[in-house]
């Protein structure tokens, strides 16, 4: 796990994010020569023994320039064809740039459905996997063409992030068109002073974060500090670095301080619980009782029925719920082991009245602590 710049060196796995503002030139187009660069520092990454992820936005905003609209559409059915025409473009832009070096590349376009269900997200998994084994650069993008309001991850931090967590990076690295996170907006205040490194945790983060000013993408700061959150919890390091600056991948593979580093707090959790942390759509909620709270805060067991107060949502034996204290500040989610209707009628209840009152018992737990994930 990545604590300091001068591990930066030694990582091998990296995910790499590159923003709209940063391909498109500023909604004039694809900034093809900027692109050739993260290109040609890429192919030298994977080239000298590192495996690598491309996130890449600008679709949407190289179809606008395509079709010469000046301002991003707030329909969905154009925001969607915006998508399928520049993706074309994106796409054949970065196999052109990476066949010069003699490499391939792969595009996977996801949705957030595909890793909110659980045999998609390993089917994902493996799938990355191989090809960065095989030494391919998968160009991840989300599907903007089929993904509605219901099915989106919000931005491409998030995406990135999430990917992170898919390969289990070292490293993630989320270029912008700004040096990096400040303690102030440097925008509007010029002693606004650039934070180096930081950890994840750091509620400063949140106060100092803003939202993006290009109008082109989705994501700002603030969504870039979550997505290192979300990444941390596979162990994984974010960099918030000037996709402008010359070299700029090269450099920060050799510790160089730039942008932002903001580190992880804890090591890998495992595969299964990683996926649970990441996922943003659950079925339902459960309130539970201050015991159960601290007995999953502090000794780490399963979650019996006895300490459920309130039982809301519609959701099947296997999906994925909430757990929440009195408050409704979430404390853990997981798998359940009944529906919603047979966990609402033994809430409150002992293990050992399960069977007397549903006339069946599958599991004494309602969810397992192997299926549970403190957040």
């Amino acid at each position: 796990m990545i604590m300091s710049r001068d591990k930066l060196p030694a990582t091998r796995r990296w995910v790499v994010k590159i923003g709209s503002a940063l391909l498109t030139a500023d909604g004039k187009g694809l900034a093809r020569e900027a692109l050739s660069s993260w290109v040609e520092q890429m192919a030298s990454l994977v080239l000298s023994g590192n495996q690598l992820v491309l996130v890449s936005s600008g679709a949407v905003a190289e179809g606008m320039s395509r079709m010469g609209w000046q301002q991003r559409p707030t329909t969905l059915h154009e925001l969607q064809a915006a998508a399928a025409i520049g993706q074309m473009g994106l796409i054949r832009a970065y196999e052109s740039c990476f066949q010069k070096r003699g490499l391939h590349t792969a595009q996977v376009l996801l949705t957030h459905d595909d890793l909110t269900n659980r045999v998609r997200y390993l089917n994902a998994r493996s799938t990355l996997r191989t090809l960065i084994q095989l030494g391919v650069v998968p160009v991840v993008n989300e599907n903007d063409t089929v993904a509605n309001d219901e099915l989106r991850f919000g931005d491409n931090d998030t995406l990135a992030a999430m990917v992170a967590n898919l390969v289990e990076a070292d490293l993630l690295v989320l270029l912008t068109d700004q040096n990096g996170l400040y303690d102030a907006d440097p925008r509007f205040n010029p002693q606004a002073r650039l934070i180096t490194e930081s950890r994840v945790d750091n509620l400063l983060l949140d106060e100092v974060a803003g939202d993006s000013a290009s109008g082109l993408g989705r994501g700002g700061m603030q969504t870039k500090v979550r997505a290192a959150r979300l990444a941390a919890r596979s162990g994984t390091a974010t960099i918030i670095a000037p996709g402008k600056g010359e070299g700029v991948l090269t450099r920060i593979a050799q510790g160089e301080s730039l942008g932002t580093l903001l580190l992880p707090t804890q090591g890998p959790e495992a595969s299964r619980k990683r996926w649970l942390a990441g996922h943003m759509k659950v079925r339902g909620r459960l309130v539970l009782d201050q015991g159960a709270v601290r007995v999953l805060r502090e000794s780490g067991k399963s979650l019996l029925a006895v300490g459920v107060k309130q039982v809301s949502g519609y959701f099947s034996r296997g999906e994925v719920v909430s757990c929440v204290d009195e408050r409704g500040i979430e404390v853990a989610r997981g798998l359940v082991n009944y529906g919603a209707a047979d966990a609402a009628r033994i809430a409150g209840m002992p293990s050992s009245q399960i069977n007397q009152i549903l006339g069946y018992i599958d599991e004494e737990e309602l969810i397992h602590r192997d299926n549970l994930v403190l957040v």
